[in-house]
């Protein structure tokens, strides 16, 4: 049976001059995924990112390293749209979040609903899966949709509680029924084989 992973990107160059989806992998998020590509080998993977510079930035040499090129970018596999409130340092962003999963139907100043960006994620994965029907998949994305992605297989409400804690990190799911594996674990944990 073809496996499907989910993995988060991992720290990036916070700018707030910089659009968010243009951030990349800072030095400790480079150094963490060198090491997962260097305990990789083999084919038989189909890698997919987000539009996303830092999803990118783990995708393609994931993918080099896997033997499989190009990458499948898609843009419905990207995060949240927050662009209406701009950067929030920490402390505004985590209040943005929690409220961004404290009230899935409800627009935190102008953000996509989680409901919304749910179906999105739910749906972008689908069709992945329909287009990689024989191959494993590495889908790379971000923390706040997978999230999202794992509370709708896992079939639990929408809630900060399933989050992962920090980036970085994966959880796998069966491709027939859309059941997770394991809740989210580090990506330091993760074997490709």
């Amino acid at each position: 049976m073809p496996r499907a992973i989910y993995l988060t990107h991992p720290e990036v160059n916070v700018d707030p001059n910089v659009a968010v989806p243009d951030w990349g992998l800072n030095d400790i998020g480079q150094t963490r995924v060198a090491a997962l590509v260097a305990r990789f080998s083999g084919g038989g993977w189909q890698v997919a990112s987000s539009t996303e510079r830092k999803a990118l930035e783990m995708a393609w040499p994931l993918a080099a390293c896997l033997g499989q090129a190009p990458v499948s970018i898609r843009h419905d596999l990207g995060e949240n749209d927050r662009s209406s409130t701009g950067f929030l340092k920490d402390s505004a962003f985590q209040a943005a979040a929690n409220a961004f999963f404290g009230a899935s139907d409800v627009s935190y100043n102008g953000w996509e609903r989680a409901v919304d960006a749910q179906a999105r994620i739910v749906g972008a994965v689908q069709d992945l899966i329909s287009d990689c029907s024989n191959d494993n998949l590495v889908i790379c994305g971000h923390g706040g949709v997978g999230t999202l992605l794992y509370c709708a297989l896992a079939g639990v409400p929408i809630d900060r509680q399933w989050d992962q804690k920090g980036g970085g990190h994966w959880f796998e799911f069966d491709t027939r029924t859309l059941t997770p594996e394991n809740h989210w674990q580090p990506m330091e944990t993760l074997v490709l084989n």
